[in-house]
């Protein structure tokens, strides 16, 4: 059963916007996308009838923390988590990421050894080279195949092998180069040792359906606003840990996870927003993925649905990522930054970066911004992944990031625009 993007496209309000008769194309969507009308309406009726802080004994404070356990528990079944205790919500993935790695710091001593990778949104390896500097810890780098874009395993084991390194944050698929990583093959060389595997899922998690048992890392991080929900941060803890950590934190606040880590009051109506975000999905999965059922023989209801979805999701968002790769390959000029070989498209998600020669990518940006078709150019706060790829004193790249609402009109028609910039 094929995803009724009709339908789909009718639940977002954003998608039938126009600008001076031209429709707005949204290809902007790995810094972040449109939200459907279930966002909207959980937000609103949040702030109309449970508009409350924690803990209170009155209506609307024990209706809004009915809305947010519910949030948590949503979120647990998207990510295959044991315990909605396992989910913190934050502002967004960096602002989390800073505060962790601070908890887990603790855990480290001066002259111990953390793993970073070049194909990281700096949001997993900023906070880490911080920690570094005011712990005095050392720094190992992972690189990618600058033919491939993925990375070798000979060389991630090289890394590990001696089992020094304390802490690995790696992605699971890139912000630049789209690239899907095997974090579970990764997690299992890491935990080899006593190494915490730190996941960025950010630029995963609205592509394709995730499992953090499956995984088995020790975190992962997600932001709602990148799969279709008001901005939010989300964090996947291992119960174990997350109990181990101290958190910093206010005294009078909770001792437990997750509220703990959730510092001061949460943002409420975002939390009800990514509720509404993941009811959305779960209509998804009910109505147009149920052919991918038999992929989950141990999930149920919602969890399940979730699932599903994603899958659904996944399937129909080859179809864009082969229409606008093996276009883009009849440009001239044009080197695609990433995965092309279409044998290799599930090793991909739909975000796709390219160079043309002699064109500088801002222009090309603004060429496309005038015709309503949004897209990004420059590092993308992929920093050491433009500095690898020696592009970065060269304006970067211009990212297409289609997701499921998109159209194979939407990417002929940003083709068809590309054709006359160069």
């Amino acid at each position: 059963m094929a995803l009724n993007i009709d339908a789909i496209r009718k639940q977002f309000p954003a998608l039938a916007l126009s600008d001076e008769g031209k429709p707005r194309i949204y290809l902007d969507n790995p810094g972040g996308t449109q939200v459907p009308r279930q966002v909207l309406e959980r937000m609103e009726h949040y702030l109309i009838h449970n508009n409350a802080n924690h803990g209170g004994q009155f209506r609307t404070s024990v209706e809004s923390d009915k809305v947010l356990a519910e949030a948590h528990q949503a979120m647990a079944d998207l990510l295959n988590a044991r315990s909605a205790d396992e989910i913190v919500f934050g502002a967004n993935m960096t602002t989390l990421t800073f505060a962790f790695s601070r908890s887990i710091g603790r855990l480290f001593n001066r002259g111990d050894t953390i793993l970073l990778t070049r194909m990281d949104h700096d949001g997993n390896v900023g906070p880490w080279l911080h920690l570094a500097e005011d712990l005095g810890l050392k720094v190992r780098w992972l690189n990618f195949d600058l033919e491939t874009y993925e990375y070798d395993f000979a060389e991630v084991a090289d890394l590990l092998k001696d089992g020094a390194v304390k802490l690995a944050a790696i992605n699971y698929a890139s912000n630049c180069l789209g690239t899907i990583n095997d974090v579970k093959a990764i997690t299992e060389m890491a935990h080899q040792s006593d190494t915490l595997v730190f996941v960025d899922a950010v630029q995963f998690v609205p592509h394709g359906p995730l499992d953090v048992q499956r995984i088995g890392c020790d975190f992962l991080v997600c932001s709602p606003y990148k799969f279709f929900g008001p901005h939010q941060g989300v964090l996947w803890g291992d119960t174990e840990i997350l109990e181990k950590l101290e958190a910093y934190k206010v005294r009078p606040a909770d001792k437990m996870a997750p509220g703990k880590f959730e510092t001061g009051t949460q943002l409420h109506e975002g939390q009800a927003g990514t509720l509404g975000v993941l009811e959305y999905l779960e209509w998804i999965g009910e109505t147009m993925g149920t052919e991918f059922e038999s992929e989950f023989p141990d999930f149920r209801g919602r969890r399940l649905h979730l699932h599903t979805a994603m899958l659904a999701i996944q399937e129909y968002e080859q179809s864009l990522s082969k229409r606008l790769i093996s276009g883009l390959q009849n440009l001239s000029g044009v080197e695609i930054r990433g995965i092309s070989n279409p044998n290799d498209y599930s090793r991909r998600v739909p975000t796709v970066s390219f160079t043309v020669s002699n064109q500088n990518p801002e222009e090309i940006a603004l060429k496309l911004a005038a015709e309503n078709i949004y897209v990004w150019h420059g590092h993308n706060y992929a920093l050491e992944a433009y500095r690898h790829m020696g592009l970065e004193n060269t304006g970067g790249v211009v990212r297409i990031g289609p997701v499921h609402y998109n159209t194979i009109a939407e990417i002929d028609q940003t083709l068809e625009v590309l054709e006359s910039c160069w």
